[in-house]
């Protein structure tokens, strides 16, 4: 039985892993903690990590993974922006993903987010539980006829876009490498950060993608646009964001992820001073849904990160080739 140290673990996590894993082989170590430079050790003797989002896979950790033995880590997202790949390289770790698990997890959840800023519901969920029936302060605005900008589309963000036409939805979009003849309407990204109701962010974090939104372009948007990220928070200025949610510039926001979320999501801090004074100005706004990078949590998407970690790193013990192996710092689709 290969060992490997399971970074990060919740309860949901083991459901599918507890399924697959003994039967590829592998017996699993579950570890709350994230991995950092400093919890590194824990991998002990395992041979491999599986680490998800917020773990930390830079220089220093991949050094000390390398020095207990760790051969391989396995991630088990998309996304690889918390991995140095070069280091990896360096230090002899194999890394793999999981590049597609549920793309209508996500796609959904942002449309769940939209739907709930544009109708109110999250405010009349909590006044009718207090048995207050008013209207007032409850209107709405439909989607139909209004314009939607989704930026990436990958499989999620192609997802969204469909989801946003079956509302009556115009769909504009802007990707690196248009999917010309998939019906979407490409357009340059000052375009659609000028022409929008409504944006959502479907790309991953690169280099280039970092502050995506910064207060150029929130100057450049209509007034009132609704904005929507269940990608990576650093694609959004958080302190531009708030202070255009303060101006009324933007008119809602739904964010599923935060550029600091690392040591607040996935964790119950309801009993603990939130140092973050930005996040704490955000979850003030009534405009402002905050869930605790959810998107992807249904249960199907989580069978298939189960399903294609193990597969990946049962390849990886076997000698076989693993099509998900990452080599480079090229984007991740989404």
């Amino acid at each position: 039985m290969e060992k490997i140290a399971f970074f990060d673990a919740k309860s949901y996590d083991r459901t599918y892993f507890d399924q697959l894993a003994p039967k590829a082989g592998l017996e699993i170590r579950y570890l709350e903690t994230r991995l950092t430079p400093e919890t590194a050790v824990l991998a002990g003797d395992c041979a491999a990590v599986c680490v998800f989002v917020n773990d930390e896979l830079g220089e220093e950790t991949l050094a000390r993974l390398s020095e207990k033995g760790v051969r391989a880590a396995a991630l088990r997202c998309a996304g690889f922006n918390n991995v140095d790949l070069n280091a990896a390289e360096r230090h002899g770790v194999r890394v793999f993903r999981v590049p597609a698990y549920s793309p209508a997890s996500v796609a959904e959840h942002a449309m769940a987010l939209l739907l709930t800023l544009t109708r109110r519901t999250h405010r009349a969920f909590t006044r009718t539980r207090e048995r207050n029936f008013s209207l007032e302060g409850l209107v709405g605005t439909n989607l139909e006829h209004k314009i939607i900008g989704v930026v990436g589309t990958g499989k999620v963000g192609t997802r969204f876009a469909g989801i946003a036409r079956g509302f009556g939805a115009h769909v504009l979009a802007y990707d690196l490498e248009p999917k010309w003849g998939a019906g979407i309407e490409y357009v340059r990204l000052d375009e659609l950060i000028r022409r929008s109701d409504v944006i959502s962010l479907h790309c991953p974090l690169t280099p280039s993608t970092y502050h995506l939104l910064g207060r150029p372009a929130f100057h450049e948007m209509r007034d009132g646009v609704i904005i929507i990220n269940t990608s990576r928070g650093a694609l959004i200025d958080s302190e531009a964001l708030l202070d255009n949610v303060k101006s009324g510039k933007v008119g809602a926001a739904g964010l599923d992820v935060y550029e600091e979320e690392a040591d607040i999501f996935y964790e119950d801090v309801s009993s603990k001073v939130m140092r973050d004074d930005t996040l704490n100005l955000l979850l003030s706004q009534p405009n402002v849904l905050v869930t605790s990078h959810q998107a992807f949590l249904t249960s199907e998407a989580l069978r298939a990160i189960a399903e294609t970690t193990v597969d990946n790193l049962s390849r990886f013990f076997s000698g076989e080739r693993v099509e998900n192996e990452l080599h480079n710092r090229e984007p991740a689709p989404v």
